[in-house]
């Protein structure tokens, strides 16, 4: 089976009229691999800012700020097995005021990048490895590709398996240099870092392979950086961190590779062990490794999480749980059937309660909708918010994302949504304050793809209306490929 029929067959991206995809580089026509075509094809042009036309509706006035993605986007034909987490870091944008919006997009100018086009091609082998440890810099490319985060005027690109910050100017989308805060920050980050909006500080984490198995950070207001390295019984893989207004929530999942196969291979190759629980540390904000509270729960796996807050002694923490993450490859893939195994992505909403007095913990579903990707309003992050925004997602295929839901969190119930349309997906979606101070009080904006005729748009919402559909729907002058996270930056255009 091909490229082609595999990503007709699993990842429906194609149409049935097979229209070409535009913009698309010539060395992925003959890649057997799904994750190179259709929706998550490559685009080969960064685009300089250009005003869209609005085609419905009308931008709402009080709609002041920009509309910040990034996503994987290779530059280069890939040297071995692509996997869709190694594209270069590209950042799409869409800048608000005045009833106006204007399109861009860039690659995230990583060292890897870099030497890569000095070079002319590809360097560094993929996630699905097996790595180079000879290598310059690293044994697979930091490509910045994973999240942007807004902190102190400052945004940053980050990657999920821990880089360097790579700050970007939020206005054209320039590189302007990796970001080590003055010198004090001296190890990679994670994605996923969070500015708090009342403290000012900004919450990180990183992980390895090798001891210090966990670090937890700090960069508090007045620019001091406080890093405890925290033990942990081997080396995980967390993808998020729970954050309260006083406690960071640390996650221990049961999903971890084999360290003698990593030393013997350089393959890492993640396992899921159902008789082992699940830990959430609660930490201090400016605890140390002596000071973290343990909590055991069911074995499970989890990407992202909604919101965490305090109340009274009790630590709640909610999240898109996956209950078993364990491979399960479809032998019609053939040699990409654990890649497209290990991509898809079965969760749901859940919450955790973790009792600081007593020790113990209450957990249960909130929904069993597949959802995924959420968003809430950021002035709510460590306190008790009532709404967030997901992505609706199939059960299995990731990154097709399908429509946005709306959760009330006080009832676990979906309270309004929205469908992007037959063979449409969107894109992960912040939330956008308008002028009332109410938590929904705003909008919810959006890019999305039409896979009939590879035409993009970007959406804004009104987050106290989804079914309504979109108040302005605007048309972008270049086709964009499927993403990962988003930010919304208030007031700046």
């Amino acid at each position: 089976m091909n490229s082609l029929e595999i990503t007709a067959r699993y990842t429906a991206t194609l149409s049935a009229r097979g229209a070409p995809v535009p913009d698309a580089p010539d060395w992925i026509a003959d890649i057997d691999n799904p994750y190179l075509h259709g929706l998550y094809a490559p685009v080969v042009r960064e685009l300089e800012r250009t005003p869209l036309e609005l085609v419905a509706g009308e931008i709402p006035t009080d709609l002041h700020g920009a509309y910040l993605r990034n996503s994987p986007n290779p530059r280069h034909r890939p040297l071995n097995r692509y996997h869709w987490f190694d594209g270069d870091g590209m950042v799409q944008g869409v800048w608000f005021e005045n009833g106006r919006a204007e399109f861009g997009s860039r690659w995230v100018g990583t060292r890897g990048l870099q030497m890569e086009q000095e070079r002319g091609g590809a360097i560094w082998p993929g996630v699905l490895g097996p790595f180079d440890f000879k290598a310059p810099l690293f044994p697979i490319k930091d490509t910045a590709n994973t999240d942007l985060v807004w902190h102190d005027g400052r945004l940053l690109a980050l990657w999920y398996e821990c880089g360097r910050p790579v700050r970007i100017d939020p206005k054209t989308l320039q590189t302007l240099g990796e970001e080590d805060f003055g010198g004090r920050l001296r190890i990679p980050v994670s994605a996923h870092a969070h500015h708090d909006p009342v403290t000012g500080d900004l919450v990180f984490f990183r992980y390895g392979d090798r001891p210090p198995y966990f670090q937890h950070g700090v960069l508090d207001a007045a620019g001091e950086l406080h890093l405890q390295d925290i033990e942990l019984p081997g080396p995980r893989r967390p993808h998020d961190i729970g954050v309260t207004r006083r406690y960071s929530i640390i996650h221990d999942f049961p999903l971890f590779h084999d360290e003698e196969l990593f030393r013997r291979t350089g393959k890492r190759i993640p396992l899921f062990h159902p008789e082992v629980p699940t830990r959430f540390g609660v930490l201090p904000r400016f605890g140390g490794n002596a000071d973290v509270r343990w909590f055991e729960c069911e074995p499970c796996y989890m990407l992202h999480v909604v919101n965490c807050w305090e109340d009274g002694d009790r630590i709640v923490m909610t999240g898109c749980r996956t209950r078993d993450p364990s491979l399960q490859p479809d032998p019609r893939d053939g040699r990409l059937a654990s890649m497209l195994a290990y991509l898809k992505l079965q969760a749901n909403l859940y919450r955790w309660e973790l009792d600081l007095a007593t020790g113990t913990v209450t957990e249960r579903d909130l929904d069993d909708v597949n959802a995924e990707f959420p968003m809430i309003r950021d002035a709510c992050l460590g306190a008790r918010n009532r709404y967030a925004y997901l992505q609706d997602l199939p059960c299995d295929i990731p990154a097709r994302f399908e429509g946005i839901v709306k959760y009330d969190l006080e009832t676990g119930a979906i309270c309004d949504r929205y469908h992007y349309g037959a063979g449409v997906f969107g894109s992960e979606s912040p939330f956008a304050p308008g002028r009332g101070d109410a938590e929904d009080d705003g909008y919810l904006v959006t890019l999305t793809t039409d896979t009939a005729d590879w035409s993009s748009y970007c959406l804004v919402l009104d987050a106290r209306d989804l079914a309504a559909g979109p108040v302005a729907r605007l048309r972008l002058p270049q086709r964009v490929t499927a993403g990962f996270h988003t930010t919304w930056v208030d007031g700046v255009a």
